[in-house]
């Protein structure tokens, strides 16, 4: 173990190949080798992490060149890779796949954290409907960048072992270790909704789900070369700096499946601040820890919760007795949808929420709403003081019908455009739609 810890990076040319069932169904195959395995996820995602954490027993954290300082992102790295035997990043999108603006080095792209790891890829690709064309693709991905390594490729969704020998010899003409295939099974896929797969949390059987993954993993790889391939980081430990400060000393923390969308190093580098993080549930209709000095709506699911959530009567009267007092209350997407007037399901139904903001949401109407976001804030509140800027993403499918509060914010997407979201407060509570993850830098 090292301060500079060996790793790999799980990759894939696009969206959907099966970077999340290998890369979880890897981890957990390498766990129960004896391996401490730490997780991490390249770019801004809540849903992937969790299996990750259910697979190896570690957390799983977030590493994001866009949105991270380099700081924040190195120090990630080694703090928590350096107790690990190997480190496995899950790869977002496609691997060369990430924010289009010019001139920009860090781009939020998982190259781009190969690059700067110098973690080397392992390569998914899904080769249904293909054959020596799977080779062609991996080879133009192995050598559009000179600063990214493929340690090698997994063939996914292969037909049969004679579907497998049409792509190998490309493999081999173009240099690639075939380190496996799996075979097509839908009974592999892990559940999916609108914003990604279904959480871990919901599975009652994720542990059983990810130890058949395993199993598949450890007929169908050669995990002994798959090993062998991960490479030392570049990186050293980095003086910190100050990212996101605690809110406050005691933070009220909604927690639960409508609540669950919040970053694993936020709430880490708020406890070492010596912040208290207290939970409760929304949905067991538990009221926030009056003695909190603020209040914390993450992100989440509420739209599925939403008649439950309209009903909590004591955990709505507990947010508004701490906003009756000036205690600083926030939400993020769902959160913030939760702190609005009303939220309408999918069906078309209404359901009024707790009040304190004059938003009006429509999840009936479906709009995407995506991207990164640089944030400059136009008054003091607990995302930092005034002209301060923070880094997010936004990602949600809720069309706004009403707004009314003051803004909270100045937005711009990643190419420096701005755009509609301006958050919102109202006295000492506040909201955005964006999910912050660092300080600006």
């Amino acid at each position: 173990m090292s301060e500079r810890p060996r790793g790999l990076i799980v990759a894939a040319a696009r969206s959907g190949a099966g970077k999340t069932t290998i890369a979880s169904g890897l981890i957990r195959a390498l766990a129960r080798r004896g391996r401490t395995v730490q997780p991490f996820k390249c770019g801004p995602d809540y849903i992937d992490p969790a299996f990750h954490t259910a697979a190896t027993g570690r957390a799983s954290f977030n590493l994001d060149t866009w949105a991270m300082s380099p700081a924040t992102l190195t120090n990630l790295v080694t703090r928590h890779g350096s107790s690990a035997d190997l480190v496995v990043v899950e790869g977002v999108m496609g691997l060369f796949d990430g924010v289009a603006a010019p001139g920009q080095t860090a781009r939020g792209a998982t190259a781009d954290l190969a690059a700067l790891t110098g973690w080397p890829v392992v390569l998914v690709l899904d080769v249904s409907g293909q054959a020596e064309t799977a080779a062609a693709i991996a080879s133009g991905l192995a050598r559009y960048r000179d600063d990214v390594e493929v340690a090698g490729v997994i063939l996914n969704r292969a037909a049969s072992a004679r579907h497998v020998g049409m792509i190998a010899p490309g493999l081999e003409r173009a240099g690639l270790k075939l380190l496996g295939a799996l075979p097509s099974n839908p009974h592999f896929a892990l559940p999916e909704r609108h914003l990604g797969l279904v959480q871990a949390v919901e599975l009652p059987d994720i542990v059983r789900r990810l130890d058949t993954l395993a199993d598949t993993v450890e007929a169908a790889l050669d995990l002994d070369a798959i090993e062998a391939g991960a490479r030392m980081a570049r990186m050293s430990p980095m003086q910190p700096t100050q990212g996101l400060p605690p809110p406050g000393q005691r933070i009220a923390l909604a927690q639960d499946r409508a609540f669950s969308f919040m970053y694993p190093h936020l709430l880490e580098s708020w406890r070492t601040a010596g912040a208290e993080i207290m939970s409760f549930s929304p949905l067991a209709d538990e009221a926030p820890d009056a003695s909190a000095d603020v209040v914390w709506l993450p992100g989440g699911y509420p739209e599925l919760h939403a008649g439950t959530l309209a009903a909590a009567g004591r955990f709505a009267a507990g947010v508004r007795a701490m906003a009756a007092k000036s205690v600083p209350v926030h939400g993020e997407c769902g959160g913030y949808m939760v702190l609005g007037q009303g939220l309408e399901d999918a069906g078309g139904a209404r359901h009024g929420m707790v009040g304190l903001l004059n938003v009006e949401t429509s999840f009936a109407r479906r709009r995407l709403h995506l991207g990164y976001r640089r944030a400059r804030l136009v008054a003091d509140g607990v995302l930092g003081v005034r002209g301060g800027e923070v880094a997010g993403h936004e990602f949600h499918y809720a069309s706004i019908l009403s707004t009314g509060d003051e803004p909270l914010v100045d937005c711009l997407d990643a190419t420096g455009a701005a755009v509609p979201e301006a958050g919102a407060r109202r006295g000492t509570v506040s909201g955005t739609f964006f999910h912050a993850i660092d300080r600006w830098s």
